[in-house]
């Protein structure tokens, strides 16, 4: 082979070396190629996709906490007016908030949320009274907004009339609030925690004020009795008790028993003032009459009635006043403010003597002498008396 063969053989060679590797040079330059577009496109979808999973995150959390809020703001509730029966008691300072909790215990509303926002919509979130009320199970809290007003409070209403004594009082207490008597009873015997007047001297009787009474269904007798003996200072307060008993010459308690004479007495209430006269008369007379009231000495035996027996009069006890001089010791009656009134104010007159003339009629006549006493006498008689 000459040189010219050998070069162009070398130079052959070299030529598909160099075109070899030229090929390879290449393939390596475009595998790059192909390598860095991947890592391009791997670096824009790794962002999209942090994108797209925050989004679900996002979009998750935000449905969650769609559904907490509108959990918040629209608390569970029942719909209807509920079944059942259930007393719920609302207590003296208790808060719209402290009042829904307890409706939320015993199964009244599904929330307490549901309630206090109920109320403040209804703007009655300050207007609950105390006292207890009968709602149901299981209502919606607008519902139970409604039933919670004062007009569906639960009331055990009580008249006691004027003129009842004590022991009848606290029967009538009994039997028209369920309670044992033996608990008013009891309760009639602690003068400190019923807030009587210091004149009462510790004694319940003349101090229980008659008038009709709407106690709750938990009022205890003690409770009872002191809301009577509030109604009965209210009354002396209202009607100057003390100085109108100091102008007299008497003692506050004097003129409760003078009171309750009148009230014991008196058939019309256009007759009391008189009849308060003819007391005063008797006790200012010198010297001093007796007062002689029937009605002082029926409480003394325990009976009722204003015509007692000539038998009767003769009983010895602290009240009889046909044996007695002045006042008994304390009220026989629970007095109106009727009889109060006319204590405090007696008509101007003469009088010492009244005979109910006329039993049917209740009319009272009046006598200044014994002869128009007698002559009163014959005409009761005459009356079937």
């Amino acid at each position: 082979m000459n040189d010219l063969d050998l070069n162009t053989l070398l130079g052959a060679e070299d030529d598909e070396g160099q075109t070899r590797r030229r090929t390879r040079g290449s393939g390596k330059r475009g595998n790059g190629r192909r390598r860095r577009r991947r890592r391009n496109r791997g670096r824009f979808i790794a962002p999209l996709l942090a994108f797209v999973v925050l989004a679900g995150i996002i979009g998750g959390g935000g449905y969650y906490g769609y559904l907490w809020l509108s959990d918040a703001l629209v608390p569970d509730d029942y719909t209807g007016q509920g079944t059942g029966e259930v007393v719920i008691e609302i207590k003296d300072g208790q808060s719209a908030s402290e009042v829904a909790e307890e409706l939320e215990r015993q199964g009244v509303v599904k929330s307490a949320r549901a309630f206090t926002n109920a109320i403040a919509n209804a703007g009655k979130s300050a207007s609950l009274q105390p006292g207890s009320y009968k709602l149901r199970k299981q209502m919606s809290a607008a519902f139970a907004v409604t039933m919670l007003v004062p007009e569906n409070r639960l009331l055990a209403k009580v008249t006691l009339k004027e003129g009842l004594r004590l022991s009848d009082t606290l029967t009538t207490l009994a039997k028209e609030t369920g309670k044992p008597v033996k608990e008013f009873t009891s309760a009639a015997k602690d003068a400190e925690d019923l807030d009587l007047p210091s004149y009462a001297k510790g004694k319940l009787e003349g101090y229980a004020f008659p008038a009709t009474y709407d106690f709750q269904p938990k009022s205890t007798p003690k409770q009872m009795l002191a809301a009577m003996v509030k109604r009965f200072n209210q009354t002396a307060e209202q009607m100057d008790l003390e100085g109108g008993a100091k102008e007299l010459g008497h003692t506050p308690h004097q003129i409760m028993v003078i009171a309750s004479i009148v009230q014991a007495e008196a058939g019309r209430q256009e007759d009391m003032a008189k009849i308060a006269r003819v007391i005063y008369n008797r006790l200012e007379r010198k010297p001093q009459m007796k007062l002689e009231m029937d009605s002082t000495v029926m409480y003394a035996l325990g009976k009722y009635g204003t015509a007692a027996t000539f038998a009767e009069t003769k009983t010895r006890h602290p009240y009889n006043t046909y044996q007695n001089l002045g006042l008994p010791p304390g009220p026989i009656s629970n007095p109106g403010d009727h009889a109060i009134e006319a204590a405090l104010n007696p008509a101007k007159g003469d009088w010492l003597w009244f005979i109910a003339t006329d039993p049917n009629s209740n009319v009272t006549k009046f006598a200044s002498t014994e002869a128009q006493r007698q002559a009163l006498l014959a005409e009761y008689k005459n009356n079937g008396g």
